[in-house]
């Protein structure tokens, strides 16, 4: 088996992979029936496009030779992008504080080619990601019928904290938040 690497990406060089980055996004959901994969890669480089310029943005790609594998990317999550909208049940006064953008980063996307998947890649990207980052916590969304996904981030010390409403022409209606502690 082919050793994996890991290396950390800035945003200038995230950007010159993207069509790279949207072939393991659509290699790792593969064909769905009735579905049209350019609909859902065409919303994933739109969202990881517009993820670029946040702050303290971060890329960790993992390679297997020259193959790209997978990828984690993620951001400070500032008190103006309203993470937590209607969560229910209603968290506790000052969970959504951000106090100044800096206590939480967003884990926005982790994905890993099919070929790839059950190797403990996955695993190592979260890690990887997660291991300098400087905020309090950490943050993600979940599509509400995943849970196996669940759990596997349940077993990765991640806590459900609730589900919020989908935004406008999001992908699903509501949308699990989890929530890790970093300190």
């Amino acid at each position: 088996m082919t050793d994996v690497m890991y290396a950390r990406v800035n945003a200038d060089t995230a950007a010159g992979l993207m069509d790279r980055l949207c072939e393991v996004y659509a290699d790792a959901y593969g064909e769905v029936p009735g579905e049209d994969a350019n609909v859902k890669t065409d919303a994933f480089r739109d969202r990881a496009t517009g993820a670029l310029p946040a702050r303290n943005y971060e890329l960790v790609i993992a390679r297997a030779g020259d193959e790209l594998v997978g990828f984690v990317f993620g951001y400070s999550l500032p008190q103006e992008r309203d993470w937590f909208a209607g969560l229910d049940p209603a968290p506790e006064p000052g969970f959504t504080d951000e106090r100044g953008g800096e206590r939480t980063v967003v884990l926005a996307e982790i994905e890993v080619r099919k070929a790839w998947q059950g190797r403990g890649v996955g695993r190592g990207l979260h890690d990887e990601f997660l291991r300098s980052r400087r905020e309090e916590r950490a943050t993600l969304s979940a599509n509400p019928a995943a849970t196996a996904t669940h759990a596997l981030y349940q077993r990765w010390g991640w806590q459900r904290v609730g589900t919020v409403p989908g935004r406008p022409g999001a992908y699903y209606r509501e949308y699990v938040k989890f929530v890790r502690p970093l300190r």
